[in-house]
């Protein structure tokens, strides 16, 4: 369709174009919606003038009709008549108006001297006026190319004969000539306020877009240099521009972060990956001397490896879980025991234990909906954590202890501790507080990032208090549920 090609047309033209053809169209409907109610306006005052005119030089024929129009004679029987004195109507004296008195057969009387031009015949539809018929009709008829109006009355005795037609008319040239001259003023003035309003319009335009220019143009030189660092100048003004500045500058502020996070993803995954893989690559170049003749070596180098391939499959499948957490997958709502699940914790986690105490605390009968599996996997995490920064012969403690609204699954131990330093970065995707000893006893730093996202996921949180030297408490809230409302209840 046409318009659609003038849509198209249109979204290739520059906003600036745009905006100044919206400015001048709604300038434009405006001004010839006003253009139109003047000329109405001025057409219907000057209509009304002449309207008033006629009907003023009525009264005023009539007014010399009653005055000096009718003379009685006596007849010779003695008795008096009124006649018409033809003369009468020369007493008016209006150059811009002429009176015409008819018989009431249509004959024509008597007429003023002047417009004589513009004097015309009684309309036939007058001789159908009756002497109720006071305010008469009014014509506009067409002489020579010049409309003429004319206000037609019956002349009405007072005792009811009529005496005939009074019609006077006026020509409409002026008028005519006053409105196309306030045609043209309309015209040529909207003209000229139209080519004004669109250069102010392309000008207040490119003044108003001046400063999102800039915006564009710093924005592209960010893109270009793969610059986050840099920012938008903000204006001095508190308008929308340094709203949407503000908002750029925020964008720029999280995608730097997002991007320094992608940068430290990706180079911790390739560390962590580097480890295992070229341990596996030394093992099997063992093998490939000849380390399958010796039962001893070879089992020993079978075990690393299964140890290094059982480490990449924890760390693949802890990858695969935050990935599926950032898109917000949905888990599992179903009664979880959580005493039973700390019962099952404590068991897995014993052979792991060592030399290391590992005891069951507080333990309250505690029923939660959720996902039991990753519930499972979250403290399962922080036990393990424990037992890797506790030293032989510390204590772990696994814990579970109504709070409030939540049920708190706690894991104590008396290890090393946290400073206050690394406590804001501890929940942090592949961050190690000591990474040495995590690396050695297999941990990617996933684990508390796990944790976290498993509380939040249920609803609740998760806290972490430490000291160092004297060991640290972790802490998973989750939501108990409703109580529910017994049907008794009012």
């Amino acid at each position: 369709m046409w318009w659609q090609g003038l849509r198209q047309n249109l979204i290739a033209v520059p906003f600036r174009v745009r905006l100044t053809l919206l400015y001048t169209s709604l300038f434009s409907v405006a001004l010839l919606v006003i253009g139109i109610g003047v000329h109405f306006a001025v057409a219907q005052a000057l209509y009304a003038g002449v309207q008033s005119d006629l009907t003023s030089a009525t009264q005023q024929v009539r007014a010399i009709l009653n005055a000096v129009g009718l003379q009685s004679i006596r007849t010779p029987s003695g008795q008096l008549q009124l006649y018409l004195d033809r003369d009468f109507i020369q007493l008016f004296t209006n150059r811009n108006i002429g009176a015409q008195f008819f018989r009431p057969d249509g004959t024509l009387v008597s007429n003023t001297p002047n417009l004589e031009p513009y004097m015309l015949p009684l309309p036939p539809e007058a001789l159908q006026l009756t002497s109720t018929d006071t305010n008469g009709i009014t014509l506009v008829r067409d002489v020579n190319g010049v409309p003429v109006k004319s206000l037609i009355t019956p002349v009405v005795l007072r005792d009811g004969q009529l005496l005939g037609f009074l019609q006077v008319s006026r020509p409409l040239d002026d008028v005519v000539d006053t409105l196309t001259l306030l045609q043209q003023i309309l015209l040529g003035g909207g003209m000229i306020a139209l080519i004004v309003t669109g250069l102010g319009a392309m000008y207040l335009s490119k003044r108003a877009l001046r400063p999102i220019e800039q915006i564009t143009s710093t924005a592209q030189g960010i893109v270009r240099a793969e610059d986050l660092g840099r920012r938008i100048p903000e204006p001095a003004q508190r308008d929308e521009l340094h709203q949407l500045t503000v908002t750029i500058n925020e964008l720029l502020s999280r995608l730097e972060r997002l991007f320094s996070t992608q940068q430290r993803f990706v180079a911790d995954v390739s560390h962590e990956l580097r480890t295992p893989l070229t341990a596996m690559q030394g093992n099997l170049e063992v093998l490939d001397r000849g380390a399958s003749a010796d039962p001893a070596l070879l089992k020993e180098v079978i075990g690393d490896m299964r140890r290094e391939t059982a480490r990449l499959i924890r760390m693949v499948n802890d990858l695969l879980l935050l990935a599926q957490s950032e898109t917000h997958i949905a888990l599992r709502h179903e009664p979880v025991e959580l005493d039973t699940l700390l019962l099952e914790v404590f068991r897995e986690l014993r052979p792991l234990a060592g030399q290391v105490r590992l005891r069951i605390g507080a333990e309250d009968q505690i029923l939660v909906y959720g996902d039991r599996d990753r519930i499972k996997q979250a403290l399962l995490n922080l036990g393990v954590n424990a037992l890797q920064y506790t030293p032989p012969g510390g204590l772990v403690v696994l814990g579970l202890e109504r709070y409030e609204q939540f049920a708190c699954l706690s894991v104590a131990d008396t290890g090393v501790g946290i400073s206050e330093a690394e406590l804001a970065h501890i929940f942090d995707r592949f961050y190690r507080v000591d990474r040495s000893r995590s690396r050695h006893s297999g941990g990617a730093g996933l684990g508390l990032s796990i944790v976290k996202w498993v509380s939040e996921a249920h609803g609740g949180y998760v806290t972490v208090a430490s000291e160092v030297g004297r060991g640290s408490t972790f802490a998973i809230y989750l939501p108990l549920p409703e109580p529910a409302v017994s049907a008794g209840a009012e």
